[in-house]
């Protein structure tokens, strides 16, 4: 497979001005006519007008879809604008950023037009970036209207190249040049032959899934599979369809983007690892409890609390007790407890964040295992040990050495077999992806704490027995998924 050519496609040559002798453009009626188009490997760029359902900028979208073409915007994107009952609950989360971004307007009615994710003011650079990820569009105008309770999204409306006022044409290069520059200057110097994949991460994170070393080793294995690796952040959401697969090496949540990143790729027919279903399955200890229980999995003893059994786990549980937050991550949101005014004082924040909370009890260890599963095998076996003076492998209560315990990373056979049988036991139950179980070994039993779909893989902890062996098997399975995901694309 050929590395993929941006083309931009406009109703009519004469719409593009002369000095933007920067990209290959074509009309639309070149595009929809000329056999050289019709060969896969482009990236469409599509400044057409699309004023009614069936129009010929609908039209380009839909013919490169079938023709395998990435293009901006897409025909889904298209059709979803020009319907406000589709793109309605997509807006909910805005109220905000439009009510503090529009608090200066004074007329009833407001028109932001937005290119490529900008526009003129800066005063709505936000607003228009989050657009923009929601409906990634090339051009496109909204309209405000304002009502007693705020202001409100009147109509979302693709605009044409030609449908931008000559004044703004400015502002069209430079947020296309904005755009399109980073896969522009790496086009010509790209050598792989393979497919495209978009690393999800975030680089401030302060516990991230993986540490930058390990996200270059991902890299250089896909790299070497003939995979076009390219590390992206939660910016490029508007990008996400120029790739063929989706990894996310950031913390996932159901409340942040890292979840509409999993859907949107899950939904375009992109091979994805976290799948949404495994994020939704793994972000919640409630849902994780009640599965493991009902497939006879061994978990400690855990109730579920609520403000109206307090003083039936005391009973059942009994001090010391751990108590978690259900979709906490990296332990945070899990409290040690050792009476019971401690329990109610700490009950009285936490049950306004989740209605229910879990109650489980206390089984000190010196280590956990972590057992990392992809493709419904083992991949690694890891022992954390405990934070110095401290009952948890991470003491979020202090800084440097102590704050993580020491690891043991075991080649997988060598761990105990029924450690590695439960793990397996548990992460088949939310799918075929990539898991990371963590249980403890408590006299003669094997108990599983939770199942992580998004783990830990560090460059010196958890590749520490396979070394470069680890990234390629994860790398040949991302591989075997696209071919299998292409195939029944392809097939009729």
């Amino acid at each position: 497979m050929k590395p993929s050519k941006n083309l931009i496609v406009v109703d009519d040559l004469k719409d593009w001005a002369s000095g933007w002798k920067d990209y290959p453009v074509i009309s639309v009626d070149d595009y929809i006519s000329k056999p050289d188009y019709t060969s896969s490997g482009y990236r469409i760029i599509n400044l057409c007008r699309h004023d009614y359902k069936l129009s010929m900028g609908y039209y380009v979208s839909l013919l490169a879809e079938a023709r395998n073409h990435r293009s901006m915007a897409t025909a889904r994107t298209l059709q979803n604008l020009t319907s406000k009952r589709m793109y309605a609950e997509d807006l909910d989360e805005l109220n905000t950023v439009i009510q503090r971004s529009l608090s200066r307007i004074v007329h009833e009615d407001f028109a932001l037009s937005i290119y490529f994710g900008q526009n003129l003011a800066q005063t709505h650079a936000r607003l228009s970036q989050i657009l923009f990820t929601l409906f990634p569009c090339p051009l496109f105008k909204v309209q405000f209207t304002y009502h007693d309770d705020g202001w409100d999204i009147k109509e979302l409306r693709p605009l044409g190249l030609n449908q931008v006022p000559k004044s703004h044409l400015f502002k069209v290069k430079e947020a296309m040049d904005s755009f399109l520059s980073k896969r522009w200057r790496s086009e010509s110097s790209r050598v792989s032959s393979g497919y495209d994949l978009a690393i999800l991460h975030d680089p401030d994170e302060t516990q991230p899934p993986s540490d930058s070393k390990a996200l270059k080793l991902f890299i250089r294995a896909a790299e070497n599979a003939g995979l076009n690796a390219e590390l992206i952040t939660k910016s490029d959401y508007p990008r996400l369809l120029e790739f063929d697969a989706l990894f996310i090496r950031e913390t996932t949540s159901l409340a942040n983007h890292t979840y509409r990143f999993a859907v949107k790729a899950e939904r375009e027919g992109m091979v994805v690892i976290d799948h949404p279903d495994s994020i939704r399955r793994c972000c919640n200890k409630v849902y994780l409890h009640e599965m493991l229980c009902k497939h006879r999995i061994s978990v400690p003893k855990t109730e579920i609390l609520y403000a109206r059994n307090i003083d039936q786990v005391i009973q059942s549980i009994g001090f010391p007790m751990v108590i978690k937050i259900p979709d906490s991550a990296f332990s945070l949101g899990v409290f040690k407890i050792g009476s019971e005014p401690e329990l109610r004082k700490s009950l009285q924040k936490l049950l306004k964040e989740s209605d229910l909370v879990l109650a489980q009890e206390f089984l000190p260890t010196d280590f956990d295992w972590r057992i990392g599963v992809l493709d419904r095998k083992p991949l690694f076996a890891c022992r954390y040990f405990m934070s110095r003076d401290h009952w948890q492998i991470y003491n979020h209560g202090k800084k440097g050495d102590d704050f993580a315990g020491e690891f043991d990373t075991v080649p997988v056979e060598a761990a105990p077999a029924d450690v590695v049988a439960t793990a397996l036991s548990a992460a088949n139950l939310i799918g075929d992806g990539l898991y990371g179980v963590d249980l403890k070994q408590k006299d003669d039993r094997v108990y599983v704490i939770e199942v992580n779909d998004n783990p830990n893989i560090d460059a010196g902890i958890e590749d520490q027995h396979l070394g470069p062996a680890l990234y390629d098997r994860f790398i040949g399975s991302l591989l075997t998924r696209i071919d299998r995901s292409k195939q029944r694309t392809a097939t009729p």
